[in-house]
């Protein structure tokens, strides 16, 4: 009787297979170039291919995965965690488990060969420093006295009236319960960090006069978190890792059908999420030498999604129309709640949400790139999973988001990968021979350098990021290898050996021998053209509704500083404007969030425009429809790119070829989305 197959999905890489019974996850990893550590060869000594077992069911993959799904650990497992620790709820070595049933996989970042690069860093911004938080030295306290039996607490209350003319300062249980032990070991003399000149955040015995705080920015796909000095506003480390939320679903909808499919779901995610953030703070601190209790103040930004399974809200409503936020105003809680290792009466700050799906992160970016403060009619873009784009000036702002899906981060791609080393970030096609030549990440040659593959042997084409992807799709269309809708041209096969047919369709070679071999095929092509068309679409809905063009487009989000704007533009996900006022903002939210940790006016001024901004839900836009089928050709079927025309040669217009183009020409006329191919 023949083994049964069970279907395996590893993430983050979203690649998947069918296995029988008995193999290991190290060989069904290795099976798919699913990028999995191992050292030792399998015999259970590295202890590099962990991996977690996901528990729950996965509508998105049609799986119900549980750890019964493996083999049970046994000796080797039990030798290994004798000497190196025990692992994890939920932990396994890929080598020693064995498949007997369907399983999703996350493969940590630990146990990764190429580590994820994760491109979130702070940017130079020029910020007022005006911190929340405060030290104030109190050079005496007066020592307990039997004849005036006062507490150690009203004692040092009063040396802070008396020394910093500071009153009704209070305490809470956390900093009280270190309170005492700190008088006594600084010898009467402590340092106190208050917020607001209210609460009394730690107690430092003798002098300090360091303080920090901790910038952090949750997204869907990474967490970056920015450890800054509260003094000096100088960002002393920054660090980044994956969302581990992504085995529970790579785009926010999937993580909120597991809520709603998974009772206790949204405490598990919301549980992972504070653990990578404490995590986090850990490594910053220990990068620039900081102690946990130095910490007195976090800020966080993220999607509605983030931001509420953060603070332990269910992002249930959020899954449905109306959208409905559980709290759209910004909001403090002890970082204790959250689970945070910080200063002990610390808080974290979190900025306003503007609409069901337009988050505290675009707040941060508004606060960040300041249109309500210019005459310059600015769009921007955070581009990620969820297209956050406001549009406006000093005089309005108008807010929308768009589901662009994970396709620009490698996601729905057949040959697409997260940025890593070996991914192809860049591309360029020979207009006459269509031959590409392109970059790696960890490599600065072309692939047609003298050099270029010894540079190269050990980090060898892996796949396409997010980046590349944008370029490759550009490039076909502009050397005439993609029609204006869309369709690779069949009739190319005679012409290049780069084109193939692939039943019915046809697939361009970007890249074959050495390493995997990578085809851009039609699909690919659809996932791209739906994701910017509804990226596009969203951003026409907010300039018909301001009666204008944007004079400068703003790229915001660790993707968007990686596009070149030439590109982005010629594909069409942005609208025509002077390509010299179309610029990256770098990770701007997580500037945002930054400057609210620096400076304490700044929160109510992004408190006063969020409630200011007009917020569209594209949803309920009858408009949105039309918009997205123009949007779906290169660059827009309606709207003209005159200065993208001066910058590049735009191919002449041609009516596709073949079944594929046909089938394209049906769904356009009769007025409906416009599906793969």
């Amino acid at each position: 009787m023949p083994l049964s197959a069970n279907r395996v999905v590893f993430t983050p890489s979203g690649k998947r297979g069918e296995f029988v019974e008995g193999g290991s996850l190290l060989e069904a990893a290795r099976a798919l170039g699913v990028d999995l550590d191992s050292v030792c060869g399998g015999r259970g000594i590295c202890g590099r291919c962990q991996v977690d077992i996901a528990e729950g069911d996965f509508a998105k993959h049609a799986i119900h995965s549980s750890a019964d799904h493996v083999t049970p650990s046994a000796e080797v497992e039990a030798r290994y965690a004798s000497k190196r620790g025990a692992f994890s709820p939920g932990r396994r070595l890929g080598c020693q488990a064995r498949i007997c049933g369907d399983l999703v996989v996350d493969v940590p970042p630990e146990s990764q060969v190429h580590r994820q690069v994760i491109r979130k860093r702070a940017e130079t911004h020029p910020i007022e420093i005006d911190p929340v938080v405060r030290l104030y030295y109190v050079v005496e306290v007066r020592e307990p006295d039997m004849h005036e039996p006062a507490s150690d607490l009203r004692r040092l209350q009063q040396a802070l009236h008396e020394q910093w003319n500071l009153n009704e300062t209070h305490a809470d249980l956390a900093t009280l319960v270190r309170l005492q032990k700190a008088l006594r070991a600084g010898q009467w003399k402590v340092t106190v960090a208050l917020r607001k000149a209210r609460d009394i955040v730690s107690i430092t015995p003798g002098f300090a006069e360091r303080a920090f705080g901790v910038a952090i920015d949750v997204g869907s796909t990474t967490i970056a978190a920015h450890l800054t000095d509260l003094t000096s506003g100088e960002v002393v480390a920054a660090v980044g890792a994956m969302n581990p939320q992504i085995r529970f679903g790579e785009d926010l909808m999937s993580r909120v059908s597991y809520v709603m499919m998974n009772p206790g779901g949204d405490k598990e995610l919301t549980r992972v999420v504070r653990e990578a953030m404490n995590a986090l703070i850990g490594d910053a601190a220990r990068e620039a030498d900081v102690a946990r209790g130095e910490i007195l103040e976090v800020t966080l930004v993220g999607n509605p999604i983030m931001h509420h399974l953060v603070l332990g809200l269910d992002p249930t409503e959020l899954g449905g129309a109306p959208f409905a936020l559980t709290i759209d105003s910004a909001y403090e809680v002890r970082a204790y709640e959250l689970g945070l290792d910080v200063a002990p009466g610390a808080f974290v700050y979190a900025l306003p949400c503007i609409a069901g799906h337009v988050g505290a992160d675009t707040a941060g970016v508004v606060l960040a790139e300041g249109p309500h403060l210019k005459d310059e009619l600015t769009l921007l873009v955070d581009v990620g999973t969820n297209a956050e784009i406001v549009f406006g000036n000093c005089e309005q702002l108008f807010a929308c988001s768009s589901p662009t899906g994970p396709a620009f981060e490698g996601a729905q791609i057949s040959c697409g990968q997260r940025a890593a080393p070996g991914a192809i970030e860049r591309v360029r096609i020979d207009r006459v021979t269509l031959e590409p030549k392109f970059k790696v990440i960890g490599c600065d040659l072309w692939s047609d350098e003298p050099g270029f593959a010894e540079a190269t042997s050990n980090i060898p084409v892996t796949g396409v990021c997010g980046s590349g992807i944008i370029e490759v799709i550009a490039e076909m269309f502009l050397a005439g290898i993609v029609s204006e809708d869309g369709v690779i041209d069949g009739e190319l096969v005679g012409r290049t050996g780069r084109v193939e047919p692939v039943g019915r369709t046809f697939a361009y070679v970007l890249h074959e021998g050495g390493g995997p071999r990578l085809l851009i095929y039609q699909t690919d092509v659809r996932a791209i053209q739906l994701a910017k068309a509804a990226l596009y679409a969203g951003a026409k809905l907010l300039m018909e509704r301001a009666g204008a063009k944007p004079e400068r487009v703003t790229l915001a989000g660790a993707f968007g500083s990686h596009i070149d704007p030439v590109y982005a533009m010629a594909l069409g996900l942005i609208p025509d404007c002077d390509l010299a006022k179309v610029a990256s903002a770098g990770n701007a939210a997580g500037t945002g969030a930054r400057i609210a940790l620096l400076n304490l006016a700044a929160r109510a001024e992004i408190e006063g425009v969020v409630r200011r901004i007009d917020k569209i839900e594209t949803a309920i836009e009858p408009e949105f429809q039309r918009h997205f089928v123009a949007a779906m050709a290169f660059p827009n079927k309606e709207d003209a790119f005159p200065h993208l025309a001066q910058r590049i040669a735009l191919p002449p217009r041609k009516e596709p070829s073949g079944e594929g183009g046909r089938r394209r020409r049906r769904a356009a006329a009769h007025g409906g989305p416009l599906t793969p191919s």
